[in-house]
């Protein structure tokens, strides 16, 4: 695991299926307000996937890649058994 500032915020996100598209991942984690705010940061390049501005809204995400926006870090993780719901939770430092 990369070694973060202290203002960057990192979580995980379990996968429900096999792919998220990135508006959607914004809005079920709260980074996003709704899918006009989703839309609007990634238009604006304020959201970035594996290091580089991603500004396609339907840009499918998979296990083991990392979106940062905000001061927010998330690292997409497989689907793992349980309760029904994306989980997000806060990674260890």
């Amino acid at each position: 695991m990369t070694h973060l500032p202290a203002e960057v915020q990192s979580r995980t996100f379990a996968l429900r299926g096999p792919h998220i598209a990135l508006d959607a991942l914004l809005k079920a984690t709260g980074l996003a307000a709704s899918g006009g705010h989703a839309k609007w940061l990634i238009q604006a390049g304020e959201v970035q996937v594996d290091g580089g501005v991603q500004t396609r809204r339907s840009a499918k995400l998979r296990p083991g890649q990392e979106v940062r926006v905000a001061g927010h870090q998330l690292l997409i993780t497989a689907a793992v058994p349980g309760p029904a719901g994306p989980a997000v939770e806060e990674a260890s430092a």
